[in-house]
């Protein structure tokens, strides 16, 4: 048995530390439970997969998005950080405070002014152990609901029940959940825990690049090179990542797995060891310089190999063996998706 989420976070914009052209930081506003659990240390650094391309404002009001992080701490465990952002206009006191300085009123009324334009944004973030993506989409959602339309039901209730819930790890049964507001969930437990739950992760990565491009992700990721995806969709990273890490199956990829990379963390790219890391795909020019990184463009379906790295691919007939039944696979799928 194990908890569902370990820690319930509010993440925003702090206004404190409002950097004067660029961007900003990221603050933890609120944080249940406030001690660490024994068995779970509080990950660090959470704010910063929040806004993986940097803490902004803009002049208006961005659509809402969710994407699940994973972090890995000192003892190589995995945390999966799921963020629900969403947008926010920062309020007369927050600006006044922050905005105000000791220039003529004149200017003091434009900065307001301007300032009040501004949305600023914040994360619910939920932290586990495990992996159920769509559950915490779920419950996120519903947190989100209950902040913007004020149900009855308050909001410690949800919270605590969410953070209450014990599921079983494994053993393929169906567990029914609520938060306490009228909802429904049912998570369905895997078979066995070492089993990847890789959902349709893995063929949408042979959908968006090819057999023959993810044969040789596959074979980089065996002979331990460095594997970088880019894309615009966090979500697509994780899937791609996930999607990697599937089909490697029963090997388990022990280097650094960080599907979504911060844009304050790209110095982690020049690590000597071996990677697969998912960054977002407007931090492609500063990519171009790494000279023995494998780059494989979600969006572009393109996988680039360096002249200095050699992919040792299956062998004959094996590898030939392996792209004709792949091939069969996705004609089928294509068949059963049209008919």
């Amino acid at each position: 048995m194990s908890r569902l989420a370990d820690y319930y976070l509010v993440v925003g914009y702090d206004l404190d530390k409002r950097a004067v052209e660029g961007e900003g930081q990221g603050r933890i506003l609120q944080r249940f439970p406030e001690k660490d659990w024994e068995d779970s240390p509080f990950p660090q650094g959470v704010e910063l997969f929040c806004q993986p391309t940097g803490w902004q404002l803009y002049t208006e009001r961005q659509p809402a998005s969710f994407f699940v992080a994973v972090l890995t701490d000192i003892n190589s465990e995995r945390h999966y950080c799921a963020c629900f952002t969403f947008w926010e206009g920062l309020d007369n006191p927050q600006l006044q405070k922050s905005e105000t300085s000791e220039a003529d009123e004149v200017e003091d009324d434009l900065s307001v002014v301007r300032a009040a334009q501004v949305f600023a944004p914040k994360s619910l973030v939920l932290v586990s152990r495990l992996d159920y993506t769509e559950v915490f989409r779920n419950c996120l959602g519903l947190i989100y609901t209950v902040h913007v339309d004020g149900l009855t039901v308050p909001m410690e209730t949800v919270v605590g029940n969410l953070l209450t819930c014990i599921i079983p790890i494994a053993g393929g049964s169906q567990r029914t959940i609520t938060l306490g507001a009228g909802d429904r969930q049912v998570i369905q437990t895997p078979i066995d825990d070492a089993l990847p739950v890789s959902g349709s992760t893995v063929a949408q990565l042979f959908r968006q690049l090819g057999i023959v491009n993810v044969l040789y992700l596959f074979c980089a990721a065996l002979t331990e090179h460095k594997i970088l995806f880019l894309s615009s969709s966090y979500q697509r990273l994780t899937d791609a990542c996930r999607g990697l890490l599937a089909i490697m199956f029963p090997l388990k990829y022990s280097f650094t797995y960080v599907p979504i990379l911060p844009g304050k963390l790209l110095e982690v790219l020049s690590t000597p060891t071996p990677f697969i890391i998912g960054v977002n795909s407007v931090f492609r020019l500063e990519t171009q310089e790494l000279l023995d990184v494998i780059i494989a463009d979600l969006d572009g379906g393109t996988v680039t190999i360096p002249e200095c790295v050699h992919i040792s691919l299956l062998p004959e007939p094996i590898l030939q063996q392996t792209q004709t039944v792949l091939s069969m696979v996705g004609a089928l799928n294509t068949l059963i998706t049209q008919t």
